[in-house]
């Protein structure tokens, strides 16, 4: 089973993507800031990362930037999961070695 790591502030979207997540078969675990996610990330080393950008303590970019400096984590694939649709938050996450870019809303389908 593949282990999937969760990084989301907002509850009620956290609990959706846990949910759809977990409903297709995947081993779930989640964060709720930045700071957690990358201590998270650095124990348990999921398959892939799903992480918001807009958090408190530390956004996605500073936790993608983290975790491509560990040779652990530098390789999990790694998908943003945000609200910020334009191209230039688009191009800096996929420049600072994000694999993919969700926006919100997006539908079940469209997550797995």
């Amino acid at each position: 089973m593949d282990k999937i790591l969760v990084i989301e502030d907002s509850e009620g979207i956290r609990e959706n993507i846990i949910e759809i997540l977990e409903l297709a078969g995947y081993d779930v675990m989640f964060a709720v800031n930045g700071t957690q996610g990358v201590t998270m990330a650095n124990k348990a080393i999921p398959d892939l990362i799903l992480c918001d950008i807009m958090m408190p303590e530390l956004d996605g970019y500073g936790v993608l930037h983290l975790l491509n400096k560990n040779p652990e984590t530098t390789n999990i694939p790694f998908i943003f999961i945000t609200a910020k649709s334009d191209r230039g938050d688009l191009r800096k996450g996929m420049e600072m070695g994000a694999d993919d870019y969700i926006t919100k809303p997006f539908g079940r389908l469209e997550l797995l």
